[in-house]
């Protein structure tokens, strides 16, 4: 079993604001006693920790969380209105249709299997499906560059293998195996709830190429 390091990960922290650098293969959070997860880390290593956002326990990158219950509610607004602004890097499997776009669809999760889909037109309002939209564009020969608008579940991963482009070590979703899900939070941005200041961060992925 890995042995994760908070101090590692973390890229920023006061009283209402922790941002860190999560790596692939750590759970946010976790059902099972047995098994590591950040929630747990964080509450171990501070006390109080609020989740604001998540990243699938395959995906890496940037994760912003909240020190007080008061910065929670107003960065989940932010996460709300689109104030708290998410970029990602993918490296995909498929064939990239055009070098820009956005991707608007409607999304079904099953709990029981943990997976999302894309509804069919007359599923959406039966099924209550949930909007979905991003922007990707190319950044490389099979690399993306990717803002998020909405937060649904495996939204990325679901959306783009239904428009060919499978991420690259995505199985579930199609995409051809590799040792890690090619997907990566590459950037936040945010006002922060106390000083009223933006701030942002970016990093790269670690644990795929992107000059390949």
């Amino acid at each position: 079993m890995p042995q994760w390091n908070l101090e590692d990960m973390i890229q920023y922290k006061d009283r209402s604001v922790i941002v860190l650098r999560k790596p692939a293969g750590l759970a946010v959070q976790s059902a099972k006693v047995y098994e590591s997860d950040l929630e747990s880390m964080l509450k171990n290593a501070f006390g109080e920790v609020h989740i604001v956002q998540r990243l699938d326990r395959g995906v890496e990158g940037l994760l912003v969380l909240a020190g007080t219950k008061k910065a929670a509610a107003l960065l989940t607004a932010q996460l709300g209105d689109g104030r708290l602004k998410k970029e990602y890097t993918a490296k995909v499997s498929g064939t990239i249709p055009k070098d820009a776009d956005t991707l608007t669809d409607y999304l079904v999760k099953d709990a029981r299997n943990n997976m999302s889909r894309v509804a069919a037109p007359d599923e959406v309002t039966r099924l209550h499906a949930k909007k979905a939209v991003l922007d990707y564009r190319r950044i490389g020969e099979s690399l993306l560059g990717i803002t998020l608008h909405t937060g649904r579940h495996h939204q990325i991963r679901v959306q783009l293998s239904h428009a060919g482009m499978p991420i690259l070590g995505d199985v579930k979703y199609g995409g051809e195996p590799w040792p890690s899900l090619c997907l990566c939070s590459t950037g936040v941005e945010f006002v922060h709830p106390l000083t009223g200041k933006t701030l942002s961060f970016h990093t790269e992925p670690d644990s795929f190429d992107i000059h390949g």
